[in-house]
């Protein structure tokens, strides 16, 4: 088949939640089909053709990702139907380059690999089978190619592959800020929100052919949107030869807990400074050396309470997460807020690491309680797990190690993307007499 995938961002190098997936998802389906990518980058640049996603993309067009000032942002939430997620990358140069493919127009920007460029320069009308727009955030032009005239009754295929239920982190979002008054504004901006996603993205929902939804429970929820909606749930996953085994390491006086993540998600800001605030204290009472390393990109200034404070290492980007990995002696994921399946904790299962989560940290991925990891979800019991995998003593030793042997063969077993890619493939063949060429 002819797939046209629409990404927010170029999905190299797969660093971050959305452009592991994207990433993985290209790179497996191209084994079979023929993939063309439209995408943002910063700068618009058109793609070298030695870039890595040749392999996989017959060709690419790109165009710079458009800025809207906070002023502008603002002034759309008062004025504007449309939520700030559809808001966020709509440009004039990505709608003329959608018509442009779709129409067989010119192909500026496309920028083919003459490798992999099958049609001749002439006639590169494309012929989709599907339309898969990666997130929210692109679905506009999802909709734009599939409704254009051009296709007379033989239109494409849409496939809306929802990263998160949008509105209902919008709705926990609220709910969490709500708790605490300095925090207001955020609820505010959150309960608009939520009032504008609920409208679109059940719009989006209604549109497209299949929806893909990467959890149960965001399966749930979009059909309290559409009942009537086709959901079908692919799961985030991993690549299991990229993470080597990392066993838990040793109880020592000095512990190393670990949090990683893209540090201005407001989902992980909330989550390190409710650990560093309520739990952190608690733990560092029975271990005074206990160390908090919190790694990722985009350190948001809302952490700078707590770069100071004993333990505390906010590291920002990293080039591999795996030393970190590996030093850490209990992976924490004290998030409160947020939706979809989480890298992070596939991340860490596949490296074989002791792991204690809040339920939501680990909310899509059927993990149980002393099995695969440990569940608390107040400060109190959170500390209280984190300190009995830190104890120095052969119980404690053996519990972190067979939890972290339970979540690593948990993840092959159920996460690999050799497993989850075929789910889309059936969702294809589920759409295709209708479009099949």
């Amino acid at each position: 088949m002819k797939l046209l995938f629409i990404t927010p961002q170029l999905p190299f190098p797969p660093h971050q939640g959305t452009t592991i997936r994207n990433y993985n998802l290209i790179a497996s389906l191209s084994q079979k089909h023929t993939i063309d990518l439209l995408t943002f980058t910063p700068t618009g640049e058109p793609i070298p053709g030695e870039h890595p996603l040749y392999g996989f993309c017959r060709r690419i067009g790109v165009v710079a990702e458009p800025h809207r000032s906070a002023a502008l942002r603002i002034l759309d939430t008062v004025r504007s139907p449309l939520p700030d997620m559809a808001l966020r990358l709509e440009s004039k140069a990505m709608r003329a380059l959608v018509q442009a493919w779709i129409t067989g127009a010119s192909a500026a920007n496309g920028h083919p690999n003459p490798d992999h460029d099958i049609h001749p320069r002439h006639d590169i009308h494309p012929g989709y089978d599907i339309v898969q727009v990666e997130g929210i955030e692109v679905a506009q032009y999802g909709r734009q190619a599939v409704e254009h005239p051009a296709w007379g009754v033989d239109r494409p295929a849409l496939i809306f592959d929802d990263h998160n239920c949008e509105y209902l982190l919008q709705k926990r979002n609220a709910m969490t800020d709500l708790r605490t008054p300095a925090r207001w504004p955020a609820a505010l901006y959150s309960l608009v929100q939520w009032r504008k996603l609920v409208r679109y993205e059940r719009a989006i929902c209604q549109t497209a052919n299949a929806v893909a939804a990467v959890s149960d429970a965001d399966r749930q929820a979009l059909r309290q949107l559409d009942g009537a909606a086709n959901i079908h749930v692919v799961s985030n996953g991993i690549n299991m030869d990229e993470y080597p085994v990392h066993p838990a390491a040793p109880a020592k006086a000095e512990a190393r807990l670990l949090f990683t993540g893209k540090m201005d998600y407001r989902p992980n800001i909330d989550a390190v400074l409710w650990f560093c605030r309520h739990v952190l204290p608690l733990i560092q009472r029975q271990f005074p050396s206990a160390t908090f390393q919190i790694v990722g990109m985009n350190p948001h200034p809302r952490l700078d309470e707590i770069r100071h404070m004993p333990g505390v290492e906010i590291t920002g980007a990293v080039a591999s997460i795996q030393p970190y990995m590996q030093a850490a002696t209990v992976y924490v994921i004290p998030l409160r807020v947020g939706g979809g399946t989480r890298f992070k904790a596939l991340e860490a299962m596949a490296s074989g690491k002791a792991i204690v989560s809040t339920r939501l940290g680990v909310e899509g991925i059927p993990v149980q309680h002393e099995q695969e990891l440990l569940l608390a979800d107040t400060p109190t019991e959170f500390a209280a797990a984190v300190m009995r995998l830190l104890q120095d003593n052969a119980t404690s030793t053996r519990l972190a190690a067979q939890l972290g042997q339970s979540a690593r063969a948990f993840a092959a077993a159920h996460y690999d993307w050799q497993q989850i890619t075929p789910l889309f493939e059936d969702m294809y063949a589920q759409l295709q007499p209708r479009t099949m060429r």
